[in-house]
């Protein structure tokens, strides 16, 4: 009797097993496999499509070769068959960082103190701090001006997309001088990897950026192989390679550029598309040294308010092969009829 107790004991709880297996398999089914995924690296944190492949990782910290005092960008980002596109620290430029954002040469205007001066002080008078956070350092101080990264998490994912937020702060001397606010979306949609950046530039002061030829949102791409541009009309070959002291010099606006490159390592065909965003300042693009740059500077300088924060947005598409036009003119399309305030869109989501 005894053994007939325990035996029917023991069947009901392999019964109940049963059951919740059978529950776990039907969720998972219902739910998907497995979505985007965002882990954490010695260096940062990468993205994964929820087949386990490699889209882009987010570096916090800097690599060696990388000869730069912040790190604050995406690299590697690859193709949907695995390539990389991207380059951090090419031999010539080993400051360049995968895709960043970076200040050529700028200035934070600091209201000056005047409760000590003389009756006849000059109203309106600021202090200057100098800053170059594309670090190169020709134009304005690099050292002791860093980005720091303050956050990376995961907002959302599925099966078919990852939607990060990212914050990180620009320092000048160890003070915050500005706070980077960063909405990023991946997707994989015809054939191709979509990252959508918008940034948010919130400065604590005046900051001032100078007029430059390059400067601001920019794509590194591989350097060796034979590469070429090309935008909606096929490939660029009237257009001489822009130099970095002459913004006139800069390729005139349009919707997108892309990049190509045959890779010399292994003869494949990949490339990278940047789309233009119409609610960007008015934008030249600096295409040379294998990469792609949206320049906002090339008219002129600009002076972002602590009330007014700038807003950039950019659509990047990763292709494998020759650029796929049709694709990209399509992807352009929408993205630029794509007009909300994604902080404002975001900041709504989370309330809810």
């Amino acid at each position: 009797m005894t053994w007939l107790v325990v035996s029917s004991c023991a069947a009901l709880r392999f019964a109940r097993i049963g059951i919740t297996i059978a529950a776990m398999l039907l969720t998972k089914q219902v739910m998907g496999a497995s979505s985007f995924t965002l882990t954490p690296t010695s260096e940062g944190m990468q993205v994964k499509t929820s087949d386990g492949r490699v889209v882009l990782e987010y570096k916090t910290k800097i690599p060696t070769g990388v000869q730069s005092p912040s790190a604050a960008y995406f690299d590697p980002v690859n193709t949907p068959s695995g390539e990389r596109v991207s380059n951090a620290g090419p031999d010539d430029h080993p400051w360049h960082r995968g895709i960043f954002l970076g200040i050529l040469a700028s200035e934070f205007r600091t209201p000056a103190d005047t409760s000590k001066a003389p009756p006849n002080h000059l109203v309106g008078a600021y202090n200057i701090k100098r800053a170059d956070f594309w670090a190169w350092g020709l134009y304005a101080p690099r050292e002791g001006r860093v980005i720091k990264n303050r956050d990376i998490r995961l907002i959302s994912a599925d099966e078919k997309h990852a939607r990060l937020e990212i914050v990180n702060d620009w320092l000048v001397d160890g003070k915050k001088m500005l706070e980077e606010t960063n909405e990023v979306t991946v997707t994989e949609r015809d054939g191709v990897f979509v990252i959508d950046l918008a940034y948010r530039m919130a400065p604590v002061v005046d900051f001032v950026l100078d007029q430059t030829a390059f400067g601001g949102f920019v794509f590194q791409a591989q350097k060796y192989g034979e590469s070429y541009y090309s935008n909606a009309s096929g490939k660029v070959t009237d257009l001489p390679g822009p130099h970095y002291s002459l913004p006139d010099s800069d390729w005139p606006s349009e919707p997108w550029y892309d990049y190509s490159i045959k890779l010399k390592s292994d003869g494949k065909l990949v490339g990278v598309a940047i789309l233009d965003h119409p609610m960007n300042p008015p934008t030249r693009w600096h295409n040379t040294l294998w990469m792609v740059n949206p320049c906002t500077t090339t008219f002129g300088s600009q002076t972002i308010h602590p009330n007014a924060p700038q807003i950039l947005r950019y659509r990047v598409v990763i292709h494998d092969g020759p650029p796929p036009t049709e694709t990209i003119q399509k992807l352009s399309v929408e993205w630029r009829g794509m007009k909300a305030d994604p902080f404002i869109a975001q900041a709504a989501s989370a309330a809810r």
